[in-house]
């Protein structure tokens, strides 16, 4: 793969909290345009490599590249391009409780582009809730008032309030019910398709991998342990990877997608 088409590139990174040690000599590389999840046992470190990657994490060790612009060791001011580039929904949403939804989606809005008017703001922040598939009527409403499944879409919003190019995705269908996380599932495609994202997807969700992963990244032993197709992981001999695809859920969402692929009724 041609270095140019890596939007992200985590070289021997080592994150350790005291004497617990997360991950060691961890490799990753994300490729221009495709969707990656990402999986691994609790403990892990799935979320843990995300906040490395966007800043909010610094290793003991190693590097992180994203654009191809170094991560670690720059202050914001320095990486104030880069994260602009880039949208993250994290776990359930993160909203603040204070401001509407519209108000969430202008926060990084306001904090980039500070010069913007109030109608422009309005404007965008109602094109984006649109976007994230809710109701023009859930701009004005606190995140206390709205499902799960609205305060995810609320928070996938605001990601893409800079139209970014890169999306990190932590446990987005997480706490939804299968109707509502094959929904979710289905717009992330679609947006990744329509907007040309790039997408780094935390999830334990293996309906979702099956159905918009391109590649899957399987964290153990302290690293990614092996990163390719769901094929290319089932040819391979590691117990946790025999474990989590090959187990009763790991069966029914292969079977799951095999149907969907030959257009017959799920079960």
């Amino acid at each position: 793969m041609a270095g140019e088409d890596v939007i992200i590139s985590v070289r021997g990174v080592r994150n350790a909290f005291g004497e617990q040690v997360v991950h060691e000599g961890l490799d990753l590389d994300v490729r221009r345009g495709e969707i990656l999840g990402v999986v691994g046992g609790s403990g892990t470190g799935k979320s843990v490599l995300m906040r490395s990657i966007i800043g909010l994490q610094t290793p003991d060790t190693g590097s992180i590249e994203v654009f191809g612009e170094p991560m670690i060791g720059r202050t914001d001011a320095e990486t104030v391009d880069v994260r602009r580039r880039w949208g993250v929904l994290f776990q359930g949403g993160a909203l603040f409780s204070t401001l509407t939804v519209a108000e969430n989606v202008e926060v990084p809005l306001r904090e980039y582009y500070p010069a913007l008017g109030e109608t422009l703001l309005d404007e965008i922040a109602s094109y984006k809730i649109v976007m994230a598939g809710l109701p023009r009527d859930a701009a004005p409403k606190f995140p206390s008032e709205l499902s799960g499944g609205m305060k995810k879409r609320a928070g996938l919003a605001r990601s893409l309030a800079l139209d970014p190019e890169l999306l990190f995705l932590d446990e987005p269908t997480a706490g939804l019910d299968p109707i509502g996380a094959a929904a979710f599932d289905a717009l992330i495609r679609s947006l990744k398709e329509t907007l040309g994202l790039t997408v780094f997807l935390i999830t334990h969700d293996l309906d979702t991998l099956y159905a918009i992963c391109d590649r899957v990244a399987v964290l153990a032993d302290r690293k990614v342990v092996a990163v390719g197709t769901i094929p290319e992981l089932l040819a391979l001999d590691h117990p946790w990877i025999r474990e989590y695809f090959n187990g009763p859920r790991g069966r029914a969402a292969a079977g799951a997608a095999e149907r969907e692929d030959a257009g017959q009724p799920g079960a």
